[in-house]
């Protein structure tokens, strides 16, 4: 008598990270069962991780929003459950498609579950423990430097004002004190952090190589090009932190101006952004490159844009070859 095999279908599974809560749907034979919700900490991760690994070659799917979904990442990828973490703007447009008119914790669970049916598979790549730690640096010093600049316009605005007391104003320059210091504090360990570890040391020292990139700004732009997947090129990398022009043209009557996309990771763009102004204003082939382009008819923020652009190619390339920056591979000025 013939044995019956059976043949099991494939499994999706979409999952919606919000702070406090996860909502998991799971779908096979193309039906999204009931969406089942779970808590956003460390034994709900664990036991999320326990019902998906009883779901042998089950794909999953989840947003990369903010920090809240990192966590829940790493223990499914140290799992070995099928992995995919997608820019927000990527399910968000996808969902668009599908004619999504609800908007729910639940319905974007879904959402990510045809996305994983449909779609080809990404697999997520785990960022190494270091470079998560030096990016958890990098930003905090991120949101202090943006209380610096906040407190410090706030101070500006109350001195002209006779009617401050001298009381705000007292408190006003301790917390800019105490904020710089804290800065500078964090600035040193993230300092003695890097120089521990050859992987983070190298290309520090590289960055540093380019007019306009100083201690400060290369800790921010490490922690975040670290934690990209190995392997890709140099314009992946500039879609990765959404500086990719974006085109709007439709028929003849339609064609508006190209724009960078901002689809991607918005620290990428804050951290390049003060260096590309310091080496268009320092470094004469960056200044020379700039120049062209407004002679050539782009905005000034265009041209700054473009800088931001060809420093992350040239940064791509050094830590390719491990070499430092050439500024005459940048632009050649005319003779």
């Amino acid at each position: 008598m013939a044995t019956k095999t059976t043949v099991s279908t494939p499994v999706f599974v979409g999952i919606d990270v919000g702070a406090a809560e996860l909502f998991l749907v799971i779908r096979n034979n193309a039906i999204s069962m009931k969406a089942q919700t779970f808590a956003n900490t460390p034994a709900d991760r664990q036991r999320l991780v326990k019902r998906l690994s009883k779901l042998p070659g089950a794909t999953v799917c989840l947003e990369a929003t903010g920090v809240y979904y990192l966590d829940l990442a790493l223990a499914l990828c140290d799992a070995g459950i099928r992995l995919m973490v997608l820019n927000p703007k990527a399910s968000h447009n996808f969902a668009k498609v599908l004619l999504r008119n609800s908007k729910t914790d639940a319905v974007d669970a879904d959402t990510l579950a045809q996305y994983a049916e449909r779609m080809p598979f990404q697999a997520w790549a785990r960022p190494a423990t270091e470079a998560l730690a030096l990016r958890a640096l990098a930003r905090r010093i991120n949101t202090l430097t943006k209380d610096k600049a906040a407190a410090n316009n706030q101070q500006h605005a109350l001195t002209f004002s006779p009617e401050t007391p001298k009381a705000v104003l007292r408190d006003l320059k301790l917390s800019i004190t105490q904020l710089e210091k804290r800065i500078a504090c964090l600035a040193t360990e993230a300092k003695t952090f890097i120089q521990a570890h050859p992987t983070l040391a190298r290309p520090f020292a590289l960055l540093l190589t380019v007019k306009g990139i100083g201690e400060t700004s290369a800790i921010a732009l490490l922690g975040e090009l670290m934690l990209l997947p190995a392997g890709l090129t140099h314009k992946q990398w500039v879609k990765c932190a959404g500086l990719d022009p974006r085109h709007f043209k439709s028929g003849s009557s339609v064609d508006k101006r190209a724009r960078i996309s901002k689809a991607g990771n918005r620290y990428i763009r804050q951290a390049l952004y003060m260096p590309a102004l310091s080496a268009k204003a320092h470094d004469p082939h960056v200044k020379g490159f700039f120049e062209h382009l407004i002679a050539n008819g782009k905005t000034p923020m265009q041209g700054v844009c473009a800088v931001m652009r060809k420093l992350l190619h040239a940064i791509h390339g050094m830590f390719a070859h491990n070499q430092p920056f050439d500024n005459s591979r940048f632009y050649a000025l005319p003779a």
